[in-house]
């Protein structure tokens, strides 16, 4: 089973956000060496159990995404770039699916943990869907985040610890 939720609290002056973008591993990868970042750890969001497993979430059953909480020094990186980058490491068009991975818990979603997060959210969601940088229409679910729930211990850092491990995401150019 999982640690338990993880909505512990975020040391004085950092932010924390929550997003779901396909598999954990390869969006982990990406937002750590972001600069201003200064804790990651992969789980299970947006769902209605309790303690959900990795293996209970991946079948789908327990309305989970897998997700990334990402603590970092707004001082340094504010939620809008961080969001920027979010749109453009995932196909945030695609509902329910990135690359190989199909299913509700592979959705794109932005868990808001206070009001300006959600309008910051929605804003840079209008603004990416009307970029052009998509063909199809951003389906990306903007919603409250509720319990985070951290995976097992060994999807934490995954790719740090099996470089070569499966990755499907990507940086691709802004908008």
């Amino acid at each position: 089973m999982t640690e338990g939720p993880k909505n512990v609290a975020v040391p004085e002056g950092m932010a924390v956000a929550t997003l779901a973008a396909g598999c954990f591993w390869g969006v982990e990868e990406i937002l750590r060496t972001l600069p201003g970042v200064v804790d990651t750890s992969v789980g299970f969001c947006g769902g209605t159990s309790e303690n959900p497993s990795y293996r209970e979430v991946v079948r789908g059953h327990t309305g989970h995404a897998e997700a990334v909480r990402i603590v970092f020094d707004p001082k340094r990186l504010d939620y809008e770039t961080l969001l920027d980058v979010f749109f453009r490491l995932h196909d945030p068009t695609t509902p329910n699916r990135q690359h190989n991975d199909v299913g509700t818990q592979y959705r794109s979603a932005i868990f808001y943990h206070d009001e300006s997060q959600r309008e910051i959210a929605e804003r840079v969601k209008s603004s990416v869907d009307a970029s052009g940088m998509w063909s199809r229409k951003v389906v990306t679910e903007i919603v409250p985040c509720g319990p985070f729930w951290a995976a097992e211990e060994y999807h934490q850092d995954y790719l740090q610890k099996n470089p070569f491990g499966y990755n499907c995401h990507f940086l691709r150019d802004g908008r």
